[in-house]
């Protein structure tokens, strides 16, 4: 019935209050004994059971830093049948981000622009809800999206990503420096590869012993995106996501004055997929064998992800489609991966 729904109802929403409608809902499904339910029906095939950054993941299918960015969803997206949930962005301090209207669908596209901004309540909120859920949910397994604080400048940026890995990492099974969000000033300019070094290095001296990943964007050129593969291998990182967001909107097939009505952000999903496929493979081509790839953008179907499998990634992330695709979109990709 979901196709149904979105087209009368959902697709006439506002997408970012039918997102919190949404997450009202998956929240629900995260407490007894409708988790218990939810679980059993979407429960992933012990086939598709991956090993990765020192955790196992139920299957290689997670959802995507975005979608739960308060560490409120974790237990119903769990329930939904998701391999790992990353949680986030979040920043070392609260912050509203961009004013509203600042997330967009481009339905003919099956995609989505976002200038969320990185709306968050701060790392030490973050950090007490993941207590509460480590305690309940000790199986799910979680990845933390951290990004710059909006009031911080750049040149401050290394301290303020430090405060939030201190905070998060003792709490969470992975770590992801973002650097890639087209939605906060100045941030992308950090992924340059000499100011780059040393923000890594810093915040994984402050990861301790949680895997630390870095999140890249799919408009890197891909001598920049060598180099950056090259430096995660030196400093000695678990692992690199590819990709976030793009800028660019190329090849749309929405009506161009919405397109522009929706403004700058972020694009996410279908027409990212060849992109993220490009540098998926760029990636896999310049790290060992062992490094962790996460792939992330355009994934839909289950065709997708085994796509992404094949290309190297270790591990494939989703978000956009979870508005097209309804509240069953993981078992369908775990029973399309199992078949």
């Amino acid at each position: 019935m979901y196709p149904f729904l979105f087209r009368t109802f959902l697709s006439r929403m506002d997408p970012e209050t039918a997102h919190h409608a949404a997450m009202a809902v998956i929240r629900v499904l995260g407490v007894p004994p409708f988790s218990w339910a939810a679980r059993a029906v979407t429960k992933p095939a012990p086939s598709l059971r991956v090993r990765a950054l020192g955790r196992d993941f139920d299957s290689p299918f997670g959802v995507a830093a975005g979608f739960d960015k308060d560490v409120k969803g974790v237990a119903g997206l769990y329930a939904l049948g998701f391999g790992h949930v990353e949680v986030g962005t979040v920043t070392a301090i609260p912050q509203e981000g961009n004013p509203r209207p600042r997330l967009f669908r481009l339905i003919p596209d099956r995609a989505v622009v976002n200038r969320m901004g990185f709306n968050n309540r701060g790392a030490e909120a973050a950090a007490a809800r993941l207590r509460r859920v480590r305690r309940r949910r000790r199986r799910a397994v979680i990845g933390v999206n951290i990004g710059k604080s909006r009031v911080v400048d750049v040149a401050e940026a290394t301290a303020d990503y430090v405060t939030s890995a201190r905070l998060l990492a003792p709490l969470a099974d992975y770590l992801v420096v973002n650097v890639s969000s087209p939605n906060t000033p100045g941030l992308r300019g950090l992924q340059a590869v000499e100011t780059l070094r040393p923000l890594l290095e810093a915040v994984r001296a402050a990861a301790g012993l949680t895997p630390l990943l870095v999140k890249i964007a799919p408009d890197l050129p891909d001598d920049e995106i060598d180099a950056i593969a090259k430096l995660a291998v030196e400093t000695r990182l678990a692992g690199i996501i590819a990709t976030n967001t793009t800028i660019s909107r190329d090849g749309l097939a929405t009506d161009p004055a919405v397109v522009a009505a929706a403004g700058e952000g972020g694009l996410s999903g279908a027409p990212l997929k060849q992109r993220a496929l490009d540098v998926l493979r760029r990636v896999r081509a310049a790290v060992p064998d062992d490094f962790c790839v996460i792939s992330a953008g355009g994934v839909e179907t289950a065709a997708d992800v085994q796509e992404r499998r094949d290309a190297g990634a270790t591990l494939v992330q989703g978000y956009t489609a979870f508005l097209y695709r309804g509240p069953l979109w993981a078992r369908q990709i775990n029973r399309g991966l199992a078949r």
